[in-house]
Parts: C-alpha cells; sequence; structure tokens
C-alpha cells in the first residue's frame, strides 16, 4: 500500500502548461529532488521512472497554423480581354443566342407534355439553330470565353440531353411498351452527359468528332419526330439507343465543315431524294452518316 500511494504521488507531480519563464515543455515531468537525491529509499530507478512517464497525460499535438490570406477576393472577369462597350453588347448577344436555346428547350418539354410532339420538335430544331449560332458569332466577332463555352454545355445539356429525350418519349407514348420508351429516352440523356463532358476535359480535332456530337443526336431524334417517320415502334426504339451509344463510342465523325466540302455533285443525290421521298433521303442520310463513323475508325486502323 505504501509503494503504491507513493508511485500515486510521483504520477500527480505532472505539471501541465509552462510556467512564466520555463524553458520545458508542458508535459515534461516534474519530480522533486529529494526523490532523485535518495532513489534507494524510494525505489525510484530507470523501471519506475518509465513506469510513471507511460501513464503521464501527453497534450495533443497543435498542427502548424497556415498562414491566412487576407489579400482581396478578386473577381474573375467573365470576358477576357479588352473590355469596352462594343465588346460587351457582342458577348451578350453571343449568351443571348446560348439563353435562347436553353429558353427553347424548355419550352420544347412543355410542349410535349401537352402532347405536341411535332411543334416540340421545331423546338429543338431552334435549339439546334441557336446553338450553332453561337459559337460562330463568339469566334466571328472575337469574343469566346471559357464562361460561354460552360453555359453552352449546360445549354446542350438541358436542350439535347433533357429536352430531346422527352420529345422522343412524348412520340413513342402509345405506339411503344411505356418502360421501353422509357430506357430508350433515359438512355439518351445519360450518353449525352458523358458525351459532353467527355467534349469539355478532351483535346480538340479539328477534323472530327470523338462520337455523334449532341447537337447532330437532337437534330436527327427532332427530324425523325417532325417528319414522322412510318417505322415500327421496335425499331425507332432501337435507334434511338444506337444513336445514344453513337454519342458515347470513340468513332471518328467527320464535322460539318468538311462535308461542306465535299464536291457538291454528292450533294444531287440527296437533292433530288428529298423531292423524290424525304422520309427515305432522311432515314437513308442517317444511316450513312452513322456508319461512316466505324468505316473511317477501320481505315485509320489500317493506314496507321
Amino acid at each position: 500500500m505504501r509503494r503504491s500511494s507513493t508511485f500515486a504521488r510521483q504520477v500527480l507531480l505532472v505539471r501541465v502548461g509552462r510556467r512564466d519563464g520555463d524553458p520545458r515543455t508542458g508535459t515534461e515531468l516534474v519530480v522533486p529532488e529529494r526523490l532523485v537525491d535518495r532513489p534507494r529509499r524510494y525505489g525510484f530507478d530507470r523501471a519506475r521512472r518509465a513506469e510513471i512517464e507511460a501513464v503521464m497525460p501527453v497534450s495533443p499535438a497543435l498542427a502548424p497554423a497556415s498562414p491566412v490570406d487576407d489579400s482581396p477576393a478578386m473577381s474573375i472577369p467573365l470576358l477576357p480581354g479588352e473590355r469596352t462597350a462594343s465588346r460587351r453588347m457582342k458577348f451578350a448577344l453571343v449568351n443571348a443566342c446560348t439563353l435562347a436555346s436553353l429558353v427553347l428547350g424548355i419550352n420544347a418539354i412543355f410542349v410535349a407534355m401537352a402532347g405536341e410532339t411535332r411543334v416540340a420538335a421545331l423546338l429543338l430544331i431552334a435549339c439546334v439553330a441557336f446553338d450553332g449560332l453561337d459559337g460562330a458569332l463568339a469566334r466571328k466577332l472575337g469574343v469566346a470565353s471559357p464562361f460561354g463555352a460552360q453555359m453552352d454545355s449546360l445549354a446542350d445539356m438541358c436542350s439535347f440531353g433533357l429536352a430531346a429525350p422527352v420529345v422522343v418519349y412524348a412520340s413513342l407514348a402509345g405506339s411503344a411498351p411505356t418502360a421501353a420508351a422509357a430506357v430508350a429516352a433515359a438512355l439518351v440523356a445519360a450518353c449525352a452527359a458523358i458525351r459532353l463532358a467527355r467534349f469539355n476535359v478532351s483535346p480538340k480535332d479539328g477534323r472530327f468528332f470523338c462520337g455523334v456530337p449532341t447537337t447532330m443526336a437532337a437534330a436527327v431524334l427532332a427530324l425523325t419526330v417532325a417528319i414522322g417517320l412510318p417505322l415500327p415502334a421496335v425499331v425507332q426504339i432501337a435507334g434511338v439507343a444506337l444513336l445514344a451509344f453513337a454519342m458515347v463510342s470513340s468513332f471518328p465523325y467527320a464535322k460539318l465543315a468538311r462535308l461542306l466540302k465535299l464536291p457538291p455533285w454528292l450533294w444531287l443525290a440527296p437533292v433530288i431524294g428529298a423531292l423524290v421521298d424525304i422520309r427515305l433521303t432522311f432515314a437513308l442520310a442517317v444511316v450513312g452518316y452513322l456508319v461512316s463513323g466505324p468505316v473511317l475508325w477501320l481505315h485509320q486502323r489500317r493506314t496507321a
């Protein structure tokens, strides 16, 4: 009992905190000199000191304080470069086109929910027109910016990733199983989101798209609904699913600028076909464009 009480008194002789003017740390053990001078009487050997240090309270280590940045927050300008009144007006015009595409996409959803699928499809076609116009104006007027690129991507997701599947689902209602139409529409939305996210982080190629762009996929879906292709419901659902997977594929698809450089005589066939049967001509053009991706991919693999 005496030894245990002595050990308890020795444990209580711990100083937490720092004395005024004492350079020692706050967790250092304070032992009276009489205990050190007479180790035989109190049995204060190395083993006893190790036991005391094992049960001493240790104050938690404090993490080094990180420097605080007291500089005032600086806002990043949305329009890089010279901020004159003329450039601001041009910048506002370009973003107004992007917002017009967004608003038309939202209204396409509302119209499709009311049952007017062909009117909703025409609104989607107008979305495609404004989406192409804002990029062309931004490059032409010299007001392209990272803000405009991000805003365009968000508008594309709303118009082509959400509005287009809703219009397709509304057009298939009644003629196709509800579950199959819902799965096909959801697949278009998911693949459009993946396609847009991949496009934002991938290096740009001036010649080809990596996969079918969302704008072209939405245009194909909208034209399909607008002209009313006389296809069975199963074929339409399979076509929607195929178009969705084409968006996230790695097949190279030619951009519109390269297609416009084709010889003029190649454009006579679709023009004449549209005068004879616009539905059949449209279907053949879409199938030909979808097939061109795997063909170009095989050609690049052979020439590499």
